[in-house]
């Protein structure tokens, strides 16, 4: 008991050390998926009256205000102005959303209508979190939007930095491996598959601030296990890159690229060695 006395003194002077203007991370959870449950009331199968989405949005603000109260002295504006400039956005970011989520009933041939997308699509919930972070991001509040990110990240394995800069009609069929990156640029009506990446070509502390995401133009299909890498990267509209591509240079406009590779198949009767695989 001793030794835990001492542990718990020595936590306790470096607990000293940490930021005290950090919001808690189960709080900016719960609020996210408040958040979502308020744009899309259904998901809990609740049948909401107007005085019960007022007294529901007015819930929400409270939650906000209280995640940047510790950090009232760092954000360099009032609370209540940062809070009345993001709500003021939801009827825009609402908008965005509902056309992501007929894009997808209009490209994918296994969706059955806009509710369905909402409620169990992983690629149309990490874009609502981006969409919601990102305003805030663009609104210089520190650590809540990557909280967000990341809280989306863990629940389908889509990782999109709130810093991204994303356009309308944005499509990500299944999604799980997907990275895009803080300074990714991409245009309108893009579709992107799983295991694709939109990254730098190193990792540099001195590139910070910098472009140093690849940019997507406007209706580009990048297909699964494709990385397109760097700043100066510019993928032109109307292209299609298939998939397991490594791209770390621009491409013209309506280009098709592809990885080229040479697939054997032969009747296994013929083999008269057996086929001993060790994974």
């Amino acid at each position: 008991m001793e030794n835990s006395n001492q542990f718990a003194e020595f936590l306790f002077d470096c607990y000293k050390d940490f930021r005290k203007d950090v919001p808690s991370m189960i709080k900016a959870h719960n609020f996210t998926e408040n958040l979502i449950n308020f744009l899309f009331p259904f998901k809990l199968d609740r049948k909401c009256t107007l005085p019960q989405i007022e007294l529901n949005l007015a819930q929400l603000q409270i939650d906000f205000r209280d995640l940047l109260g510790p950090q009232e002295n760092t954000l360099g504006r009032p609370i209540a102005d940062i809070t009345c400039d993001f709500f003021n956005q939801i009827p825009g970011i609402y908008g965005n959303l509902m056309a992501d989520a007929r894009h997808f009933l209009d490209f994918d041939p296994a969706a059955k209508s806009v509710e369905s997308v909402i409620l169990y699509y992983p690629g149309f919930y990490a874009i609502t979190i981006y969409r919601l972070a990102h305003v805030i991001y663009k609104l210089k509040v520190p650590f809540l939007p990557r909280m967000m990110s990341e809280y989306a990240h863990s629940k389908t394995g889509i990782e999109i930095h709130p810093g991204a800069t994303i356009g309308e009609n944005f499509f990500i069929d299944h999604g799980t491996g997907i990275v895009i990156g803080e300074t990714a640029v991409i245009g309108n009506n893009v579709k992107i598959y799983q295991g694709v990446t939109l990254g730098a070509i190193m990792v540099n502390k001195e590139m910070r601030g910098t472009k140093r995401h690849p940019t997507i133009e406007d209706n580009v299909i990048i297909y699964s296990g494709s990385s397109i890498l760097g700043g100066d990267t510019v993928i032109g509209h109307h292209t299609v890159v298939g998939g397991n591509v490594w791209l770390t240079k621009s491409v013209a406009p309506h280009s098709i690229v592809y990885h080229e590779s040479t697939t054997v198949v032969r009747d296994s009767k013929m083999k008269t060695e057996p086929i001993n695989f060790v994974i």
